[in-house]
C-alpha cells in the first residue's frame, strides 16, 4: 500500500476559501499572514471577501490557491505520505508541502509566474478550451491542422483524464480547433473564461523570467518524491525539479499519464488537499485502482 497527496491548480478558486480555517486554526492563519507579508499586500482580503473577478486574475489566483492549499495541509496534520504531486500550479504547492520550497519563496514564485503569464500575451489574443469525448491522438492532429489553417499556435495544455482535454494557444487557432474537434467526434468543445493561454508555446517569454527566479531561489531535496508533470515519474533531484517547473510553462500537464504512473508505482490511496475536488474526479475517470478522497 502506498499513499500520495495531490494539490490543485488554477480553476479551484472560490471566494471565501480557507476562511473558516483562518478563523479557527493558528497554523492556517500563519500561512495566510505569511502570504500577505511575502506579497506586501492583503491578498487574504480578496480571497475571503472577493470580488471573484479580482481573485480570478492570474497573478492573484496562483498565490491564493497555493496559500489556501498549504493552510489546509498544515491545519490537517497529515501523516507523511509516500509521494506528492500537483496539477500545474499545484506542483509548486507540492514542492512547498514537501519542504523543497519555503512558503515565502513559493508565494513569490507563483505571483511572478502569474504576472509573467498575464503579460506574455495581450488580452484577447490568447484562449483556452476544454474538449470532451475525443482521444488524445485525434485531438493532437486537430491542433496541428488548426495551426496550419490559421498560422497560429494551438497546443494541448492539460490531458486531464480520458475524454477531457484542455487546449491552449492563439484565439483564432483555438476557435478553429473547436470546430475541427466537433467534426472529429468530440461531444463538446467549450471555451474557458481565461485570456491567458498557459501550457502553450505562447508562454515562451515566461520561461526566461522564471529561470532567473528559480536560479535565485533555494530549492531543497523534497522529503518525499514529487511525481513530475513533465515525466510522470517521481523526482527528488533539485535540477530536475527546476527543469520540470520551466518545462510546464510551455508544455502540457500530463495528468492522465501521471495517474496511470501512480498505479504502476503501487499507489492505492490519494488525498486531494486544497480547494475543490476536481482532481478526485479526474483520478476516478482514469482508474478504479486508486481510492481518491479529500
Amino acid at each position: 500500500m502506498s499513499s500520495i497527496y495531490v494539490f490543485p491548480g488554477q480553476g479551484a478558486q472560490a471566494v471565501g476559501m480557507g476562511y473558516d480555517l483562518y478563523q479557527n486554526n493558528s497554523d492556517a492563519r500563519a500561512v495566510f499572514d505569511e502570504m500577505d507579508s511575502a506579497l506586501n499586500e492583503k491578498l487574504s482580503d480578496i480571497i475571503f471577501n472577493g470580488p471573484i473577478e479580482t481573485l480570478t486574475l492570474t497573478a492573484n489566483v496562483q498565490p491564493a490557491i497555493l496559500a489556501t492549499s498549504i493552510a489546509m495541509f498544515r491545519a490537517g496534520n497529515y501523516p507523511k505520505p509516500d509521494f506528492m504531486a500537483g496539477h500545474s500550479l499545484g506542483e509548486y504547492t507540492a514542492l512547498c508541502a514537501a519542504g523543497a520550497l519555503s512558503l515565502t519563496d513559493a508565494i513569490k514564485l507563483v505571483r511572478l509566474r502569474g504576472e509573467s503569464m498575464q503579460n506574455a500575451v495581450p488580452a484577447g489574443q490568447g484562449a483556452m478550451a476544454v474538449i470532451l469525448g475525443i482521444e488524445h491522438d485525434t485531438l493532437k492532429s486537430v491542433c496541428e491542422k488548426a495551426e496550419q489553417e490559421t498560422n497560429s499556435i494551438c497546443d494541448i495544455a492539460n490531458d486531464n483524464c480520458p475524454g477531457q482535454i484542455v487546449i491552449s494557444g492563439a484565439n483564432a487557432a483555438i476557435e478553429r480547433a473547436m470546430e475541427l474537434s466537433k467534426e472529429s467526434g468530440a461531444k463538446r468543445a467549450m471555451k474557458l473564461a481565461l485570456s491567458v493561454p498557459p501550457h502553450s508555446r505562447l508562454m515562451q517569454p515566461v520561461v526566461d523570467i522564471m529561470k532567473k527566479a528559480l536560479d535565485n531561489t533555494e530549492i531543497k531535496t523534497p522529503i518525499v518524491p514529487i511525481i513530475s508533470n513533465k515525466t510522470c515519474q517521481p523526482m527528488t533531484d533539485v535540477n530536475e525539479i527546476k527543469d520540470a517547473l520551466l518545462y510546464q510553462i510551455t508544455h502540457g500537464v500530463r495528468w492522465r499519464e501521471s495517474v496511470l504512473s501512480m498505479v504502476n508505482l503501487g499507489i492505492d490511496d490519494l488525498t486531494e488537499i486544497g480547494p475543490g475536488n476536481a482532481l478526485i474526479g479526474m483520478v476516478n475517470r482514469t482508474t478504479d485502482k486508486i481510492n481518491a478522497h479529500k
